[in-house]
């Protein structure tokens, strides 16, 4: 075929590539294993954004504030005054445990206490912030576990349902891999 009849193909010009700018959102719970919170403080460094590390503290509920103002919560049972002893006691465990694991950590890193059903929470602050990833640990193995997935369902799968952004799931107590070679 003479050069004159060659066809050429091109290419679309590439898109630019936009870097992940907003922070890496972290859900924690008291008595988590460390390894979230490292995994979520390793990717942020990565990534070059800021870490927000949140608790969800489901004993009390959000209300919303139609004024204008900020956003405040109730407690689930308005008798149950010891309760917010424990949640505020939960909430400086967690924050210690975090001084200890990210204290010479090059990440900058924040810690909120958020109310209502940890995914919605989550969710909500994610948007709030513009949160670039959410990292969810997830649970443990055993009967107890299975049950309390069944009952309330996984936070990582209510996440990948009700929002956009990318959910990532740290394994807590992986199975082993069987088989192979």
């Amino acid at each position: 075929m003479p050069d004159h009849h060659r066809i050429i193909q091109t290419q679309p010009a590439p898109q630019p590539r936009q870097r992940m700018a907003g922070p890496v959102v972290a859900g924690v719970v008291p008595g988590q294993p460390a390894i979230v919170i490292r995994q979520a403080a390793a990717l942020a460094y990565n990534l070059g954004v800021g870490l927000v590390l949140a608790y969800v503290d489901v004993t009390r509920y959000l209300v919303e504030d139609h004024d204008g103002g900020d956003d405040t919560s109730a407690p689930i049972d308005p008798d149950g005054v010891d309760e917010r002893d424990d949640v505020e006691g939960a909430a400086a465990s967690i924050r210690e445990q975090m001084g200890a694991e990210l204290g010479a950590d090059d990440t900058g890193w924040s810690f909120v206490t958020l109310a209502g059903e940890p995914a919605y929470a989550l969710a909500r602050l994610a948007e709030s912030v513009h949160a670039c990833v959410i990292v969810v640990g997830t649970r443990e193995r055993g009967v107890g576990a299975r049950l309390e997935e069944f009952l309330i369902g996984s936070v990582a799968v209510h996440l990948t349902h009700r929002q956009h952004r990318p959910v990532l799931g740290i394994p807590l107590d992986p199975h082993p891999i069987k088989g192979g070679s």
